[in-house]
Order: C-alpha cells, then structure tokens, then sequence
C-alpha cells in the first residue's frame, strides 16, 4: 500500500474560505485567485478526500456534514501552519550563543543581577558564565580574548581616563566613587590628621598586583617614593574588612562600606586621604558588535539607566 500524497495546503485555505464566505467569487477575491482556479481548487480537495464538502443553493455554497467535520480541522491545520511560520520568523532575529561575564566586588555594586534579568529577557537563548576576579585579572582576561565582557575598576577614575580607553577596548563608566583609607577601631591617634607619608609608617594589608586597591596605592606610593609596611596579602573584600575588625592593619575600602562599618564597628577613616576610582564595563572594541556582546551592552545600559 502506497502512502497519500502530502494536501496541498492551498486547497486547505480555499476550502475554508469558501465555507466561511458562502462563495467562490469572494473566495477567490481573497486569495487573489480567479474563480475557475479556487472551484478547481475545490474539486481537487473533494477527489482527495473522497467526501463531498459543499452543495449549492441559490445564494452560492452551503458545507454538507461532512464538509461542516471536516471545517474545524482543517482551520487547526492553517492556523498550525501560520505558527510555525511565525516561529520560524521569530527565530531569525533570535541571538544565540555563550556568553563569558567577568564579574567582581559583590553584585549589588555592579548591578549584576539586574543585568543578568535584562539580559535573559531580551535574549533567553544566550548561555552566561560568570567567572569572579579582581579588577585587573578581569582586564586581562577581556582582553586576551579569554572573557567576552567585565566589569573592571578604573584606578584613574577621571574624565579623561573614561573618555580615552585602552585602544583595542570599548568601555563605559557606570559609576564614579571614593575610597577611603580605613583602620581599626581605636586607631585614630595614629591616622586622623595625617597625610600619605605618615600612613605609610603604619601597617598595611597588602592585595595582589591585579587588584585595585594596589593600583591606587601605588599610584600614591610610588612618586613619593615610599613603601608602605605590608603585614597581610589578601585578595578578598570579605578577608580584608574582617582583618580590619580584628585590628591587623590599615586598608583601603568603598566610602559606602567604610561609612557602614565605621558607624556600625568603630572602624577609623582617615580625613585627610582619599582616592576617586570608576567601576566600568568593557569589552573588546572588534567585538563590539558580535550579536551575543552587543546584547550584552544593551542589556548593560538597561540595568543602569
């Protein structure tokens, strides 16, 4: 037994406009068909079927039982056929592939997961991996091609540093803000009133050369030839504030976070120090435009408009 041919989808939709107008001549004007074609059309669907579908009356076509059973499934098929077609269209413009976000600090700051929120709605098919780092690591990482995006702090964290990027980098400072040399509770005799050279007498937790903090620091440090006495290494905020508490050395930490913790732990701002720093999202300029990272940029400017 040989299987039936495929139906012709358009005796499908000559069928069904027939039985809803009445009439092969409005038919046939909706289809943009002459009249002997969709009557064709009807008899060929009536040969394959099998089943007499209409009868004619004085005011044009009525559907017989069968003809009236056969109506619905035949709307299910074209309205079945008019989704896969809108799918289809939807799925071209669909930007798919991975996604490798450098993260850093803690999400609140960076907005992450109202990023990652906007990012999954505009774009559901791209699959994020996060991979936490400090500041430079996350540079780096962008741009040896190893990272597709990042978040990444600006040591500089002026207008000019922003507005100039690395050449092969396209970047956008999110925000701006203030780092506040911090110390232990109890502390103030030794820091409140004094500059970099006399801080530089005490002692330091010290953070890896990737870090911000000792960007910043060496930045100061460096032209007045000091070099501060570094009496821990720590690569973790969490670490770094909890040495703080415990009275172990001087730090640098946001102005939000030493405000918190200076009310709430006695910890000691110095007031006559301080650094600006930008946290800033960056990815390589060539690939600026990639479906996938031009997503990104567009969920990014979401999140922090």
């Amino acid at each position: 037994m040989t299987a039936a041919a495929p139906m012709d989808l358009q005796l499908l939709r000559a069928f069904v406009l027939a039985a809803r107008e009445g009439n092969v001549s409005r038919a046939a004007e909706r289809l943009h068909l002459t009249q002997p074609a969709v009557s064709l059309q009807l008899k060929r669907l009536a040969e394959e079927t099998g089943l007499q579908l209409f009868t004619r009356t004085p005011h044009g076509l009525a559907l017989t039982a069968d003809g009236a059973a056969l109506l619905p499934q035949a709307e299910r098929v074209l309205a079945a056929v008019g989704d896969l077609q809108q799918a289809a269209r939807n799925l071209q413009g669909t930007v798919r592939g991975s996604l490798r976000i450098g993260t850093i600090l803690d999400p609140e700051f960076t907005r992450l997961g109202v990023f990652l929120r906007e990012l999954v709605e505009s774009a559901p098919q791209i699959e994020t991996e996060l991979r936490h780092g400090m500041s430079g690591t996350v540079l780096a990482q962008v741009l040896r091609g190893e990272l597709d995006v990042g978040f990444h702090l600006d040591a500089d964290g002026g207008e000019a540093a922003a507005a100039s990027p690395p050449a092969p980098l396209a970047a956008r400072t999110l925000t701006r803000f203030t780092y506040r040399v911090v110390a232990p509770a109890g502390w103030g005799p030794q820091v409140l009133g004094r500059d970099w050279k006399a801080l530089a007498a005490l002692p330091w937790l010290a953070t890896p050369p990737e870090s911000a903090h000792h960007r910043l620091l060496e930045r100061v440090f460096g032209p007045l030839g000091l070099s501060p006495r570094r009496v821990a290494l720590v690569d973790q905020e969490a670490s770094m504030l909890d040495l703080l508490k415990s009275g172990v050395g001087l730090s640098l930490l946001r102005d939000s976070i030493a405000i918190r913790e200076s009310q709430s732990h006695g910890l000691v701002m110095a007031d006559r120090v301080q650094l600006d720093c930008a946290l800033r999202f960056v990815s390589l300029a060539a690939r600026r435009n990639e479906p996938v990272i031009a997503s990104a940029w567009n969920a990014l400017s979401r999140a922090w408009n």
